[in-house]
């Protein structure tokens, strides 16, 4: 081997090294979900600056029958970081420093990770950059979070096959829930859990069957097809029961879209009627302008001893990944 050579080799071993080095250096995140580790001095939690926060991002879910926090956070000394390769997925590092400073970085330290980093001189700059910066913070963690909820549900799925073939779409659903009822234009699927149940709804109706034209009538569409639906498929154990929405609150109500087509996303709560049993629940009415149709999917549980958040969130994140 000439001298050339053996330089080349060298240069070739050096780069892989180091590259396999760096794979090696990521880790993957560890973390519930919905989980914010927040760092900062005690001096500064225990001030407005931690009030904002807990404001900001730990703030009531919405269509939740009780109060339960938008993000678990936990809050860690400011200085934990420094020298500390950590693995939490979604991480808020707040410091008192000369420069004001607003950054996000990815994925320094494990993979998936947001790191946001937040200083400034003083309490209100900190607090003005927290009131500016907060939804789109916000609505990054939620992407991710659901994104890795969805790594979750992929490790272990059950057979789709006739969802597919009935509503032409696909969707990943996890192992656990079982086919309930089956019909021409209706499916639903449940999930046995301690002390209650999460339930996965889909099924299509004409696209006409949706009014548009305000706001106020196309929740009152969606609340008539709930309301039909459960009618039809949803009872319970009692005699006249049937699952309706609840009369004293109106859904909150969202246009998104879904595998790219416009959505209608409300949530809300649910009731059976005549019985004691309700809980929440979140529904997607996806415009198929192709085939003329309106493709419904919706989540609700029932867990009258358990917070509810997480259930809801994961029944989010499978009806999101719908794809046509």
């Amino acid at each position: 081997m000439n001298k050339a050579h053996f330089l080349l080799l060298i240069v070739i071993v050096f780069f892989i090294s180091c590259k396999e080095q760096k794979e090696n250096t990521t880790k993957q995140s560890l973390e519930k979900i919905n989980t914010i580790s927040v760092l900062i001095d005690d001096q500064l939690w225990k001030g407005e600056i931690g009030d904002s926060i807990r404001n900001k991002f730990a703030s009531p879910v919405i269509g939740l029958p009780q109060e339960e926090p938008l993000f678990t956070i936990n809050q860690y000394p400011a200085k934990l970081l420094e020298g500390y390769r950590t693995t939490s997925r979604n991480i808020i590092v707040i410091k008192k420093e000369p420069k004001s400073k607003f950054e996000i970085t990815e994925n320094e330290f494990a993979s998936p990770q947001n790191i946001v980093r937040i200083s400034g001189r003083t309490g209100i700059e900190i607090i003005d950059t927290l009131e500016k910066h907060s939804t789109q913070i916000i609505r990054m963690i939620k992407k991710s979070e659901i994104v890795e909820n969805q790594r979750i549900i992929d490790t272990a799925l059950i057979n789709t096959k006739r969802i597919t073939k009935k509503f032409h779409a696909s969707i990943h659903i996890p192992k656990g829930y079982n086919y309930v009822i089956v019909r021409k234009k209706f499916m639903w699927l449940k999930k046995e859990i301690p002390s209650g149940s999460t339930s996965l709804l889909i099924y299509q109706i004409p696209i006409k069957n949706i009014d548009n034209r305000t706001q106020s009538s196309t929740i009152n569409s969606i609340i008539k097809i709930r309301d039909s639906i459960g009618n039809l498929y949803i009872h319970g154990r009692g005699k006249n029961t049937r699952m309706i929405t609840e009369a004293a609150y109106s859904p909150y109500f969202s246009i998104t879209k879904l595998d790219q087509k416009k959505t209608y996303e409300s949530k809300g709560t649910w009731e059976l009627k005549n019985d004691f049993m309700s809980g929440p629940f979140v529904n997607y009415c996806i415009i198929d302008s192709r085939r003329k149709r309106i493709l419904v999917l919706e989540g609700f549980c029932y867990a009258p001893s358990k917070e509810k958040r997480d259930l809801m969130f994961e029944l989010e994140a499978i009806i999101k990944t719908i794809k046509f």
